[in-house]
């Protein structure tokens, strides 16, 4: 039985999110498990077995999700709303007379299909009546391969994503190719041939930044600043507000929110801020994965009993795109930077338990579970708690990416 869940964004041509690719925990595979057919998969999905719903895993997105032999044959959980799931047939499956069947009576609840890493091989061929999505993998295939095979699924009106696309030259080519969609970190690579100046607002918000990381505050410059920045000021109302940070109060003015917010939750908002309005020109998933990291390493450190004023943890998940946002090399971008030591050697990779907090981040997003085991040993924390922190983790940035308008 599976408890756990990682997710990867489905971008379209603009870089927006469209739908996010659910992967599982349990035991072996990355696919949504075998269960007994009695078992509520309702109860599975929203109960203690997941500890959120797929509408909050995916903000209310497009889910794909990856399914077995067996349970696509026989225990497959059609309580799962066919507006707002993928099912994603795996290339380990055996091509049966059963399966044909099954992806037609799917396809007749009004489930939309996906072929996963698709090889080209010709015994897929069968499935394409019922299949709408073609997914392929360009690690495992050769552009001119692939554009060898896409003529007969784009004649056939098949969407066609993209999988493990890292640099941005791999996704000017899969446009130029036709993918529809496309999947990978390349929205959080740094475009670094470009060596962009930082602009000067952006140096302002750099230096709001630091005082975050600052182990000195100066409330009355916190103050002044926001005070002369109405859409700052704003902003502050709506992230106080919000009910994850505040259930109690309804706080009405500047002065009030600083005052309840005090010293780290002000400088956690500031460095949510700065880091919105530097991403201003960005897919807004660099955003919302940086608020996933921050709240994710926070959320370790404080297991790690590590309780600290700037809140070090929270920041250096937060920081952790800072190359991508910028587009600009990290180490390069850290000279110029006003962050702290501590900080800025973690963020270039140098090894600190803040760098594994970090690492464990990563570790999660790309489903390497080993990798989450190993780290969750290496730092003696338990690892279903570690799950619970990043569930938790996708549901506040989302709600936090929303308060501060991404």
């Amino acid at each position: 039985m599976f408890a756990y869940v990682a997710r990867q964004a489905i971008f379209d041509k603009e870089s927006n999110v469209k739908a996010y690719e659910l992967l599982f925990r349990d035991g072996k595979r990355n696919c949504f498990p075998d269960i007994e057919p009695d078992e509520a998969t309702s109860k599975l999905i929203a109960g203690s077995h997941l500890a959120l719903g797929v509408e909050e895993i995916t903000d209310g997105k497009t889910a794909y999700i990856n399914f077995h032999n067996d349970t696509l044959l026989y225990r497959f959980p059609t309580s799962l709303n066919p507006q707002a799931v993928v099912i994603e047939i795996v290339e380990t499956v055996e091509i049966s007379d059963k399966l044909i069947a099954a992806c037609k009576h799917l396809k007749n609840l009004g489930y939309q299909i996906a072929l996963d890493d698709h090889d080209f091989d010709p015994k897929w061929d069968v499935l394409l009546p019922f299949i709408s999505i073609i997914k392929i993998d360009i690690m495992e295939c050769e552009f001119d391969v692939i554009a060898q095979h896409l003529p007969k699924f784009r004649d056939a009106k098949l969407k066609l994503v993209a999988e493990r696309v890292e640099t941005r030259e791999e996704f000017d080519r899969c446009v130029e190719l036709g993918f529809d969609f496309f999947q990978g970190y390349f929205f959080a690579k740094p475009e670094v041939m470009k060596q962009k100046n930082i602009p000067s607002s952006k140096m302002t918000l750099l230096e709001l930044m630091k005082e975050s990381a600052s182990s000195q505050f100066d409330f009355e410059l916190i103050s002044h600043i926001i005070e002369r920045d109405v859409a700052l000021s704003y902003m502050l109302l709506r992230f106080i507000n919000n009910p994850i940070m505040n259930k109690r109060n309804k706080i009405t003015s500047l002065t009030h929110a600083l005052t309840y917010m005090g010293e780290v939750e002000i400088k956690k908002f500031i460095a949510l801020v700065a880091l919105a309005n530097l991403g201003d020109d960005k897919a807004p998933e660099l955003v919302h994965l940086s608020l996933v990291r921050a709240r994710f390493c926070e959320l370790t450190a404080l297991a790690k009993k590590e309780i600290s004023n700037p809140p070090k943890g929270f920041l250096v998940g937060l920081f952790s795109l800072l190359d991508a946002l910028l587009d600009q090399n990290m180490n390069q971008l850290m000279k110029k930077l006003p962050l702290s030591d501590e900080l800025k050697n973690a963020l270039c990779g140098m090894k600190s338990q803040l760098r594994d907090y970090l690492s464990l981040a990563r570790a999660f997003e790309y489903a390497d579970w080993e990798g989450v085991k190993r780290h969750a040993k290496g730092l003696e924390l338990d690892q279903r708690l570690l799950h619970s922190f990043y569930n938790e983790s996708i549901k506040w940035g989302a709600s936090m990416a929303r308060s501060i308008g991404h």
